[in-house]
């Protein structure tokens, strides 16, 4: 019996952004360098596949710092912390990483500059999420977070002269527009990073998936459901009027959504290894007769460095 044919449109740029790359990188850099066992708090990213690879290698994770034993090395996972827990591994004499991505720690200091100068910040941000919880514990100054527009009307700054914002990194430019402009209409004078400083890899990955879903029928996101980025791309799908499903890998894909689809684009989340990408496509061509084709989007060539202390040859370490 022959195959369906089915067009499948692969989203450009998709998955790892530089940020997690390093974050992992910096992991299995340290197993190299000091050996197993290695802590992380927190998952170092939001990817089952990325954490049960590193489980394999000799990589334990906790959820707060006085799991670890005294002395060992622990990793403090790509969302941040928040300057509690940097005190609590001082105590504990824990020889820490920083796995932070660099576009977060950039809006911890531009969060603590505008602290320092004695302005109320608005964090622009989803209640809950590891980045938050570290962004809002790193910056010593008054903090109101802000998750929608309905938000700003309750916002009571102590000055309303002297209020400043910064945002979420997984939050490109288009999720927080709206907010930003109800904050200016409210408070005309506050004031707030150029939107060069939101994330690339959140702002292009959902530009490309905009641009993906007027090609498709159906559109797959491969991601954790706990993943901020992945979710907003599945939203943002929905909202061009294409059905798309967040799955976490091939094994979640249902016939069903494909039954009167001609195409299905595919994207993946900041924090989704291409391997997962690759096996959903596998699975596809299992039913149907697949061609591939890429829709191609923003190049990106960031990079960031490692920690110095993890950057010297593993012959050289201590």
């Amino acid at each position: 019996m022959s195959k369906s044919p089915l067009r499948v449109i692969l989203s450009e740029p998709r998955g790892f952004c530089a940020g997690v790359e390093r974050a992992i990188d910096i992991v299995e850099r340290a197993l190299e360098i000091y050996g197993p066992p290695v802590y992380v708090r927190h998952e170092i990213v939001h990817n089952k596949r990325v954490v049960n690879k590193l489980k394999a290698k000799g990589v334990r994770f906790v959820e707060e710092v006085d799991e670890v034993p005294e002395g060992a090395i622990a990793i403090f996972s790509a969302h941040g912390v928040a300057q509690e827990v940097e005190e609590a591994a001082s105590t504990r004499r824990l020889q820490t990483i920083d796995a932070t991505c660099p576009l977060v720690s950039k809006v911890h200091k531009e969060g603590g500059r505008y602290a320092a100068k004695g302005y109320d910040v608005v964090l622009i941000g989803h209640k809950g999420h590891p980045e938050v919880v570290g962004t809002m514990g790193q910056i010593d100054g008054v903090v109101h977070l802000v998750s929608d527009i309905d938000d700003v009307a309750a916002l009571a700054p102590v000055n309303p002269m002297k209020l400043a914002y910064i945002t979420q990194t997984t939050l490109s430019v288009d999720d927080t527009r709206g907010i930003i402009e109800a904050l200016t209409r409210r408070f005309p004078s506050i004031v707030g990073p150029d939107v060069k400083d939101i994330c690339y890899a959140t702002q292009n990955r959902q530009t490309a998936t905009r641009a993906l879903a007027s090609e498709v029928d159906v559109i797959l996101v491969v991601g954790a459901q706990n993943s901020s980025n992945s979710n907003r791309l599945r939203e943002i799908g929905e909202s061009e009027g294409v059905a798309s499903y967040l799955i976490q890998d091939s094994e979640e894909l249902r016939p069903e959504w494909l039954d009167a689809a001609e195409a299905v684009g595919i994207t993946a989340g900041a924090s989704a290894p291409e391997e997962l990408v690759q096996e959903v496509i596998a699975k596809l061509s299992e039913a149907f007769d697949i061609k591939v084709d890429v829709l191609r989007g923003t190049e990106e060539k960031v990079q960031f460095k490692l920690p110095p202390e993890l950057a010297m040859p593993v012959a050289a370490a201590g």
